[in-house]
């Protein structure tokens, strides 16, 4: 347990910026290294997101430049201020605590940057810190043995979590924007609403339509290419056009079962293909050295398990509320709160704090939406600036502290943004908090000047000497 009020009387050049005695250079190093990645971060993001939405010419010519500027520019200075508000704590305090140079630092800088972007990302940013935030807030405790972790927790949590999101998408004006858009996606329009109008004026009359088109005079039936896809679905059409649909089932083209079945299929595909495409950038490196690993994007066993993750969670959540319509002879969005908790049993097959956190969080700020909507809770204008600067700052003190609490990704993420200083701290200095800061860095004992030093520095025995 890390001591709140215990301190050490080294300098920010012993601590932090051990590559330089200079504040104010290794605060301009920092910088450019941040800015530099932050365009290599932002170009291409902006430029595939706007092609993906089709923007006009006027948006490259006039829109795309600033906004990779302004979100550079917001990334660029929480990492360069951090490491001028380290140095500014220790003259200030004219001592290191345990909170400073992590905490303490990255808060005002963090609170700062965030004010550069754009508003519309601010909510995102703030999401996701706030969930990264959580997770090793949750470490830190098991690592203290203040918490025990619970097994298959993650997939506990997203059980809870996927019950509430579809209660929600089934209720009336329950979700809206992308969230509704992406429920809609992956479970299908039959499992919208019956109040909703689309429910009810699209599949009411979807066989009225197709009895129209079979009764025209001269109506020819459209070919189609003899396709795997094509294939694929005339076999379960065969194997399922016997099964049994509740008058309540919306899903007026299939049976129970091959709506299950259908749904199961569609989404093993969409999952397979994701991982395969995020698998893409990686075997293209190796496309010339080593040809055979480009097998490995067809054949590797995490495209599957997010296929069965998808596809089973889209399966049982039909599975389970066509069942319900059959027992109770009626359709109820309370269904979706026991369908929603079975079909979570599915992140079994791809297991994910992250995504199991996120969507955590994302339910989290609905619910708080939905209460200020009906006046239970208060609003706050500047609440995301305040919640992504505090997360931030609780991330940047496992970074300095105790590094191996925080999440892998998100290391990586800070090591490419300060090419690499984040590593070069001197942590052996830091043990004496009792975090255990130096324990993933082998003994690292940074080389330094003792002309600027106020304690006298290691000295690092090579082997062999």
């Amino acid at each position: 347990m890390a001591a709140f009020s215990k301190s050490i009387p080294h300098n920010c050049y012993e601590i932090g910026h051990t590559w330089t005695p200079s504040c104010t250079l290794s605060t301009l190093q920092v910088t450019a290294g941040a800015l530099e990645v932050s365009f290599k971060i932002y170009a291409p993001l902006y430029l595939i997101a706007a092609i993906l939405r089709r923007r006009k010419k006027e948006y490259y010519l006039y829109r795309l430049l600033p906004e990779i500027l302004q979100s550079a520019s917001f990334l660029t200075t929480n990492g360069g201020l951090y490491i001028a508000f380290f140095c500014i704590l220790r003259r200030i305090l004219g001592r290191f605590y345990s909170w400073s140079a992590g905490f303490g630092a990255a808060l005002p800088a963090s609170y700062l940057a965030i004010l550069l972007e754009r508003k519309s990302r601010r909510g995102l940013l703030t999401i996701y810190m706030a969930n990264l935030a959580t997770e090793t807030i949750f470490r830190m405790a098991v690592a203290r043995g203040d918490i025990k972790p619970i097994k298959h927790g993650e997939v506990l949590l997203f059980c809870f979590t996927a019950s509430l999101f579809m209660f929600f998408f089934r209720c009336k004006d329950g979700l809206k924007g992308f969230a509704f858009s992406a429920l809609k996606f992956i479970v299908g329009k039959e499992e919208i609403p019956t109040h909703s109008f689309l429910a009810e004026a699209t599949y009411v009359k979807a066989p009225e339509r197709a009895s129209l088109e079979q009764e025209r005079p001269g109506a020819q039936p459209k070919k189609s290419r003899a396709s795997l896809a094509v294939l694929t679905r005339k076999l379960i059409e065969s194997v399922c056009k016997h099964g049994p649909r509740h008058r309540c089932c919306k899903h007026y083209e299939d049976n129970c079962i091959s709506y299950c079945v259908k749904g199961f299929v569609r989404m093993f595909s969409v999952g397979y293909l994701i991982q395969c495409c995020l698998r893409i950038p990686s075997a293209f490196r190796h496309l010339f050295t080593k040809p055979s690993r480009l097998l490995s994007l067809l054949y590797n066993k995490e495209n599957f398990q997010l296929g069965a993750f998808l596809g089973s969670f889209v399966s049982i959540y039909k599975g389970t509320s066509c069942f319900l319509r059959w027992v109770r002879n009626l359709d109820d969005e309370l269904h979706a709160l026991i369908a929603g908790f079975l079909a979570g049993i599915s992140m079994m097959f791809y297991k994910s704090t992250s995504i199991s956190m996120y969507l955590a969080s994302k339910l989290v700020e609905t619910m708080y939406f939905k209460g200020i909507e009906a006046g239970k809770f208060p609003y706050f204008p500047h609440a995301d600036t305040v919640i992504y600067a505090i997360s931030t700052a609780i991330c940047f003190q496992a970074a300095v502290m105790e590094v191996q609490n925080l999440r892998p990704s998100y290391w990586k993420f800070l090591l490419r943004l300060t090419k690499g200083r984040f590593a070069v701290m001197n942590r052996r200095v830091l043990d004496v908090f009792g975090t255990k800061a130096s324990r993933d860095f082998k003994g690292f004992i940074p080389q330094l000047d003792p002309r600027y030093t106020v304690v006298k520095p290691e000295i690092e025995i090579q082997p062999g000497s």
